[in-house]
């Protein structure tokens, strides 16, 4: 080349050269010479090494940027930013310390005193390992993105072309070639077509359900993404033709760079489930009640361990007890314990890892447990449209073929809507076999084509074009006529048919498609020699170069204005329901050039077809023979889905890149907006909505919505708004461009076989069928799950508040301490979990799918449900500390002997003041006995409420745990009585509760384990008085149940009145 051009390489100080700082420069908008000057480069000639060594200082490598997540400390950290988190991280180091006092000061200093400590210790790092791991996840959709970067660009630099130059090098200005099957490496400007046509698929990042054609034309300098039809975009793939380009954008200033942008900043945003943030709500109540009955029972046995004298009406002479005061201590930590229920957090996450599985089964696979628990709630669905409502496979939905009469047509519906050969088939269709017109229509459909089907597992893809692939199903859906031998076809080929015409009709050259004439021509030559020409293109096109018409019988009339309406009108119908048409017409005279040609490149007829420019007049006195409509069709179960989400409540938007039109069309056919409905106040492309002053209200509006043609960053803006007035978001979706959204959603929904693997990272929950209607099923099972979490949660809170009470009322009636706080952890972790995990099995309401959703801000436990609670609680309290007090002052309980054991009795002033018993006079104990060991008091019978105490410990915690073995039977709903809803309903709570009594009785009888949580085994009479305490739980919360409906009831009438008056 010349030296002009080189210097232009090679300039050091281009006027035109760009800097980091300037403003964007919309390539798109200028003309390809003008990009050129603007980034000091030649086409021919590319950037010299020097030049291209200066760039990469200014604008860097050609890669996304690594975000470096939180160090594992701080994530570690995180964990402990939780209010139950932290009262349990206290107790654990106040008995710790307790244990470690206990020991120095003479005591026992065995392995029971630090089994609490050890087993709360334990909870907190299994919980803060879990939560590590689930937020060490976060940033694989950062990487998955990486993934679809190209790795290798072809570059022109030094006058030179480089193949294989690795994407990462290359900078803005640099030349590119782009050919069929690459992936682009970086944004880029078309500067010139090296074939006729040049196509892009593009979906993954716009939403477009189609490959998209090229050009070098500037558009206007606001044309949105999908406007800029002379931009090719990083990560994009090269379906068709060839192309010289210009990088105008590198890195993380791309399109795709962008979106990273947008998911990395999502990531930042993400804010706790409803269910989370009630706990912490519940947390942080329960600190400041915790708070209180402490400072109670201190300030209740303040005269045990601390005492004065009042001298000249002054307080003098103080006393102060250390170990008094240690031991109410220790009764606060045991409060402590009490009042949070430890195993919740492992009762919820089982619960949840059990949704996951039942959502498994139905092809909703759970990448975030708590996305479980927040499709309960869902309130919008906000839904991408291609692939998601429809198939993203593109089907033939109509054929128009020519009549018997030059002014009859006729029309068949195509069903299916994959690629699959065998989904569905054509209605209609002539029983006698295919006539000539037929067969002309699937020989130009199947020859005039350039793409394939092929099997991947239990699903077919395309090969190439979508719309060309959507032809060949149609021709194997069409069969073949009786002439053809299906056994040299190739019966096995999934395209047989195809095949078949290939075969008798040999392809020998192309006239590729070009924006101008909007049609594609192949020359054959049959078996017996002779060339036809087969055309198929846009309807009007074909139709404007046509002369004549074939008939049902394959004679052809002359196409007459009459014939020409009757089609075009086909041809408006078809398009109003947004399909996409393509013509089909063949031609037999072919110029005499042709006569001899069989594609030989030097043949006089070759050189006509390396000139674009003749091909119009190669493709003219064309016969017309019929024309196919094709879209992306909607899924056939979501029109159902959609009816199912209305009946629940929740609104369905639809979000995609498509044009409006196919859009519209769509979500008429899906049910979003009704046949006959205006919906164009609910139908705005992205632009048109973020240029809206009152973006909210709009999307309050009832029913359906609809924005097409929308952006990535006017995804998340719609998703950012509906959170801000309250939603609970369900954003579903594909590809890289739905992302962001994916990410900020409440819930991410992304889909499993045509999704994209950013798409799946950056989402909680993949649809492994891709099947709108998943998402109703899985909202449902979330509904259920959501309920039978408030089950077990309402019954371990009442359960705590039981013990709180019963260890309140310990302290303020100054008797020895019933239950020690390892006995405390043992019930609320072992003997609570399963019959609380069981509880996550209640059958669903048969109306679950019928309700509006719940509120996020609904409140876990209202005021009537914490009455009932409290009133449960107080009668576990007092059953619990009076078995305690019985068996020190009673040797009967209604018919029960309790003095086989030989135990002394006791008043129970004695008891209340046991504190005093060193001041008694005469005060002896007698040995007593307890399975096969025996307790005796000879040395100090003071010790008799201390190490004395162990039966009636048993006892209560016995009590306990067959309580809340029945409170769980009251917990099967929330208002029904046991007598409508027995316990068979859940057999697994039945199982459960003969788990937990196992368990139970394992510690006690099992001596190892009877020491270490300071238990003996109970004998028949005590077991039979442990039932008869517990057992009146469950006639006290029926009572409270049928007042709870008697009150609902009058509600409702009263509620009736007021509306009716």
């Amino acid at each position: 080349m010349g030296k002009g051009g080189q210097d232009y390489g090679k300039g050091e100080n281009l006027s035109g050269q760009p800097t980091k700082c300037e403003d964007p420069f919309a390539a798109w908008a200028k003309d390809a010479k003008e990009c050129e000057q603007k980034y000091g480069v030649s086409r021919d000639y590319g950037l010299s090494t020097e030049e291209v060594e200066k760039r990469r200082k200014i604008y860097g490598l050609n890669e996304l940027d690594k975000h470096e997540g939180p160090s594992i400390w701080r994530l570690i950290l995180d964990q402990f930013n939780d209010t139950l988190v932290r009262i349990l991280l206290c107790a654990a180091v106040v008995s710790f310390v307790l244990a470690l006092y206990d020991g120095e000061e003479g005591g026992e200093k065995e392995i029971t005193a630090f089994v609490e400590p050890l087993v709360i210790f334990l909870i907190l790092i299994v919980n803060a390992f879990v939560g590590v791991w689930q937020e060490n996840n976060a940033e694989k959709a950062l990487e998955a993105l990486k993934e679809i970067q190209s790795e290798h660009a072809m570059v022109v630099r030094d006058g030179k072309k480089v193949a294989n130059l690795p994407a990462k090098e290359l900078v803005p200005g640099d030349i590119v070639e782009l050919r069929v099957g690459d992936k682009v490496p970086a944004d880029m400007r078309v500067l010139s077509l090296i074939s006729s046509t040049f196509r892009v698929e593009q979906g993954s990042l716009t939403g477009e359900s189609e490959a998209v054609s090229k050009t070098v034309k500037a558009v206007p300098e606001d044309s949105e993404i999908q406007g800029k039809k002379c931009m090719v975009f990083a990560g994009t793939t090269v379906v068709n033709g060839s192309c010289i380009c210009l990088v105008t954008q590198t890195g993380m200033d791309t399109e795709i760079g962008k979106v990273h942008s947008q998911i990395h900043d999502a990531s930042q945003n993400e804010e706790d489930t409803p269910l989370k943030k009630k706990l912490n709500e519940f947390g942080e109540i329960l600190t400041a009640i915790i708070g209180v009955i402490c400072a109670l029972v201190w300030l209740i046995n303040l005269k045990y361990f601390l005492t004065w004298e009042y001298v000249d009406g002054w307080p003098r002479n103080f006393k102060f007890s250390f170990e008094k005061c240690t031991y109410y201590f220790e009764i606060a930590v045991a409060l402590a314990v009490a009042a949070i229920p430890e195993g919740l957090p492992a009762v919820i996450t089982t619960c949840l890892a059990l949704g996951t599985r039942k959502m498994a089964q139905k092809n909703a696979l759970v990448r975030k447990l708590p996305s479980v628990e927040t499709l309960g709630c869902t309130t919008v669905i906000c839904s991408d449209k291609t692939g998601t409502l429809t198939t993203n496979q593109m089907s033939v939905a109509n054929l128009v073929a020519i009549g018997r009469s030059a002014g009859s047509i006729r029309k068949f519906n195509v069903e299916g809507t994959t690629y699959s050969p065998f989904d569905g088939r054509i209605q209609g269709w002539p029983a006698g076999g295919m006539d000539a017109n037929l067969q002309m229509i699937a020989k130009v459909a199947a020859v005039c084509n350039d793409s394939g089907v092929e099997q991947s597992g239990n699903h077919f893809v395309a090969n190439g074009i979508p719309t060309e692939a959507a032809l060949k199903v149609m021709v194997e859906k069409m069969g073949l006529p009786s002439v053809f031998d299906l056994g040299s076809s190739g019966s096995d080929d999934v395209l047989r048919c195809c095949q078949a015409w290939n075969n008798s009709e040999r392809r020998i050259a192309t006239l590729e498609f070009d924006r101008e004439r909007k049609s594609m021509g192949v020359i054959v030559t049959s078996g017996s020699g002779s060339k036809s020409l087969l055309v198929k293109g846009a309807v009007e096109n074909v139709l404007e170069r046509s002369s004549f018409v074939q008939l049902l019988d394959g004679s052809t009339v002359k196409l007459d204005e009459s014939m020409k309406s009757k089609i075009l009108e086909s041809l408006e119908n078809m398009s109003k329901n947004a399909l996409r048409c393509l013509g089909f017409a063949y031609k037999e005279d072919l110029p005499e050039a042709f006569a001899t040609y069989n594609g030989d490149h030097d043949h006089p007829a070759h050189e006509l077809l390396l000139n674009p420019s003749n091909y119009s007049s190669i493709e003219s006195e064309l016969i017309f023979v019929g024309l196919a409509g094709i879209r992306d069709p909607p899924r056939q179960e979501v029109r159902q889905a959609i009816g199912d989400c209305r009946a629940a409540g929740i609104r369905v938007i639809v979000i995609t890149g498509d044009n409006r039109n196919t859009a519209e069309a769509i979500c008429r056919e899906i049910g979003v907006f009704g046949p006959n409905e205006d919906f164009s106040s609910r139908s705005l492309t992205g632009r048109e909505f973020m240029d809206r002053p009152d973006q909210k209200k709009h999307l309050r509006q009832s029913g359906g919505l609809l924005f097409s043609r929308a952006e990535p960053r006017h995804k998340q803006d719609i998703v950012r708004l509906l959170r801000e007035d309250g939603d609970v978001v369900a954003m579903t979706g594909d590809g890289v461009n739905d992302a962001p959204a994916l990410k900020l959603a409440d819930i991410g929904i992304a889909m499993g076989i045509a999704g994209t693997e950013v798409a799946k990272e950056a989402s909680d929950m993949v649809l492994a069928d891709d099947n709108f209607s998943t998402i109703v099923a899985a909202i449902a099972e979330g509904r259920s799950i959501y309920n039978n979490m408030k089950a077990f949660i309402r019954y371990m809170i009442s359960s705590n508040i039981g013990e709180v009470v019963s260890i309140f009322l310990t302290a303020a009636l100054g008797i020895p301490e019933g239950l020690i706080p390892v006995q405390l952890l043992w019930v609320n972790l072992v003997t609570d979990g399963p019959p609380a995990t069981a509880l996550g099995f209640n059958p669903p309401d048969k109306d679950i799918m019928k309700k509006s959703p719940r509120r996020s801000d609904d409140s876990l436990i209202n005021a009537w449900i914490l009455f009932r609670y409290l009133v449960i609680g107080l009668y576990v309290g007092i059953a619990t500390v009076g078995i305690f007090i019985i068996w020190y002052t009673h040797d009967s309980f209604f018919g029960i002997e309790l003095s086989k054991d030989g135990h002394t009795l006791v008043s129970y002033s004695q008891l209340a003041n046991w504190g005093q018993c060193h001041t008694w006079e005469g005060f002896s104990v007698s040995p007593f006995t307890a399975g096969s060991q025996v307790f005796r008091f000879d040395a100090n019978p003071c010790d008799y409420f201390q190490s004395g105490k162990i039966k009636a410990m048993t006892l209560s915690l016995s009590v306990l745990v067959a309580i809340e073995m029945f409170n769980s039977l009251n917990a099967l709903s929330e208002d029904v009585s046991l007598l409508r809803m027995p316990p068979w309903v859940n057999p697994w709570l039945i199982l459960a509760m003969s788990v937990s009594f196992g368990l139970h009785f394992l510690i006690l009888y099992v001596p190892v384990l009877a020491q270490v949580f300071g238990i003996v085994p109970l004998s028949l009479n005590e077991w039979f008085l442990v039932l008869l305490v517990a057992f009146p739980v469950i006639l006290i919360d029926e009572v409270l149940k049928f007042v709870g409906r008697c009150a609902s009831r009058l509600w409702r009438s009263q509620e009736g009145k007021l509306k009716a008056e």
